[in-house]
């Protein structure tokens, strides 16, 4: 009975219990809980007054009924309630529940109390508000990780020009251990380091990390199968942790973190408000110092700080770090192309599969250095990273039969072979070279250009790409046409003609369309 009850009420409740009312009609009428409508009861039942009784006496008279039970009284709650910080840690541990603690109490106290006042008891002290922020989460479970609204600042010691930073926040479930890093964006890269760093302070990984419907996080936010973002779940499996995105439009979800949110409002940007700093390293440095403080500063009701709590319950219950610290990945989509590649947009470039996968649909996963590519997730072609944009790395096993014959081909090795044939067919070559943008296609152009000598000899391949440059095309069927047909044969002043006249040979105006 935490609050005075006015004396008339508390009279009313034995009258109403003499006409036969239950506790709970009491309850509900007098709008008193009905743990206090059985206590009153309790106590004037053994006093043995009666309402007629109670109604013939003062008022100073019936106080002193009751405070003749209230040393007793209240010495009975303390035992109970000095246990409940002790069993707000037991219930976090698998198959403890409150009829088990409450049998053990029994053992342990002269007069205990019931099981239902029991859970009265200790629900009451729980729903304050940082009591169930502690104690609603089970130990090594979740981490709850966030981005403040409000940022703090770095200014360039150069220009003097100030620059906002991100200040990306973390807290454990149970015992609310918290970390904080000021980070330059919410961008993927810095919020996945900036998640692994809490992972590091703790010293190890949680059963789930818990993030608000950050971009960073959720591709696409959905109350019951959100998107989470490739990037995020790679680092997951690297820890061997799951991502549990907060609900949308589920305040309770992402309570414990917006209450770490405004803690540190108040307990690190307040006191780092009129400071400056050069870099975000210094910056950093200030909000660790901060941070510790925090965590080692007890917390009203529960007479543990967040670090003795961690340390004494939680951080045993963490699993093992990895070996080493993940590599920050990203992921592209890609359509295999006729020419067995996949594009890579941010270097724009190109990257050999098996030929096989012609037109299927891929996962490209690249680091700094490395480039993987995937097919149902299985991985199909593995290369070092190449940043020259438009350039092809082709792997010789992902080549089709008919390729292979042409891989241990070069620029040079062709303009060298196509040199003995003349000086028209090293030219064409050159063209042909600088003209495709898929290597080996210009490569198998040219040998079967070069080819040709075997069949009709040098000189009359040479004149044949004196024609083919003279018409300005570059393919390897317009040469072969020219041989076929015994065009090369005709005098030079009527190659310059306009009008040559051979069925199988068109004029300048129809060649100068591509031909490839």
């Amino acid at each position: 009975m935490n609050q005075r009850i006015k004396m008339n009420k508390i009279v009313e409740i034995v009258r109403l219990y003499e006409l036969g009312l239950s506790k709970r009609s009491i309850s509900r009428n007098l709008s008193i809980s009905r743990p206090v409508v059985s206590e009153y009861l309790q106590i004037f039942r053994k006093s043995n007054m009666t309402y007629k009784d109670l109604s013939l006496m003062k008022e100073s008279e019936v106080l002193d009924i009751l405070d003749s039970r209230n040393l007793s009284r209240k010495e009975r709650y303390q035992q109970l309630s000095i246990r409940f910080p002790d069993y707000a840690v037991q219930l976090k541990r698998v198959g403890v529940t409150l009829q088990i603690l409450w049998e053990e109490y029994t053992k342990e106290v002269s007069e205990p109390y019931s099981y239902t006042q029991f859970c009265y008891h200790y629900q009451t002290w729980k729903n304050s508000k940082e009591v169930s922020m502690h104690i609603e989460h089970k130990y090594g479970d979740k981490l709850f990780v966030d981005f403040t609204g409000k940022k703090l600042k770095i200014k360039d010691p150069k220009t003097n020009e100030e620059r906002e930073v991100e200040v990306f926040v973390s807290v454990l479930g149970a015992s609310q251990l918290t970390y904080v890093e000021a980070v330059y964006s919410q961008k993927k890269e810095d919020f996945i380091r900036a998640c692994e760093n809490s992972l590091q302070y703790l010293g190890g990984v949680v059963n789930a990390i818990v993030p608000d419907c950050l971009k960073a996080a959720v591709t696409k936010s959905d109350r019951y199968e959100p998107e989470i973002n490739p990037e995020l779940l790679d680092f997951a499996r690297h820890y061997d942790t799951v991502i549990f995105p907060a609900r949308p439009y589920k305040p309770k979800d992402k309570a414990l973190v917006e209450n770490a949110v405004n803690i540190v409002y108040t307990r690190i940007f307040a006191p780092l408000r009129d400071q400056t700093f050069l870099s975000l390293s210094e910056l950093n440095e200030a909000i660790q110092k901060l941070l510790d403080k925090h965590n080692n500063l007890k917390m009203q009701r529960l007479n543990h700080s967040r670090r003795e709590d961690f340390e004494r319950n939680e951080k045993q219950l963490l699993k093992p770090l990895p070996a080493e610290k993940y590599m920050f990945k990203k992921f592209a989509m890609s359509t295999v192309a006729v020419n067995y590649h996949v594009y890579l947009p941010e270097d724009k470039n190109y990257y050999s599969v098996p030929y096989r996968l012609k037109g299927r649909k891929t996962t490209i996963i690249y680091t700094q250095d490395i480039v993987e590519v995937f097919y149902n997730n299985e991985r199909v072609a593995l290369h070092k990273r190449d940043r020259a944009q438009g350039k092809y790395s082709t792997n010789i096993d992902h080549m089709p039969p008919s390729h292979k014959s042409y891989a241990e081909w070069n620029s040079e090795m062709i303009l060298s072979r196509a040199s003995l044939l003349g000086v028209s067919v090293r030219e064409l070559s050159s063209n042909i070279l600088n003209t495709y943008k898929y290597p080996e296609q210009g490569y198998k152009v040219c040998i079967g250009i070069i080819n040709l000598g075997k069949k009709y000899g040098g000189k009359r391949v040479n004149r044949a790409c004196e024609i083919a440059l003279e018409y300005k095309q570059i393919g390897y069927r317009f040469i072969k046409n020219i041989l076929l047909n015994g065009m090369d044969a005709y005098e030079q002043e009527n190659l310059s003609s306009n009008d040559i006249k051979h069925e199988n040979l068109r004029g300048k105006v129809y060649y100068n369309k591509e031909e490839y």
